[in-house]
């Protein structure tokens, strides 16, 4: 986050959006700087997230998928190694 786009205050985001980046929190050890980027607009940190969600866990939303938990989550490495992002 910069100075002229400060993290938003934890205490101040709608109760469902408060939980979901602490439970990332908790499981990841940190806050990825996209949970907070999107925090402050929460239609369009839910929209973002339920479309990750459904990619990433299909399973939570009745769907099957022919790739694996562990397919995806190489996709999203490769994906994220190729960007220079370190998580």
């Amino acid at each position: 986050m910069s100075a002229r786009y400060p993290a938003p205050d934890l205490n101040t985001l709608p109760e469902d959006i408060r939980t979901k980046i602490l439970a990332v929190q908790e499981k990841a050890g940190f806050i990825p700087n996209v949970f907070l980027g999107f925090a402050r607009r929460p239609a369009e940190w839910r929209a973002f997230f339920a479309y990750h969600d459904a990619l990433m866990e299909p399973e939570s939303a009745g769907r099957t998928s022919n790739l694996t938990k562990g397919d995806r989550e190489m996709i999203v490495t490769t994906t994220s190694a190729a960007n220079k992002c370190l998580y």
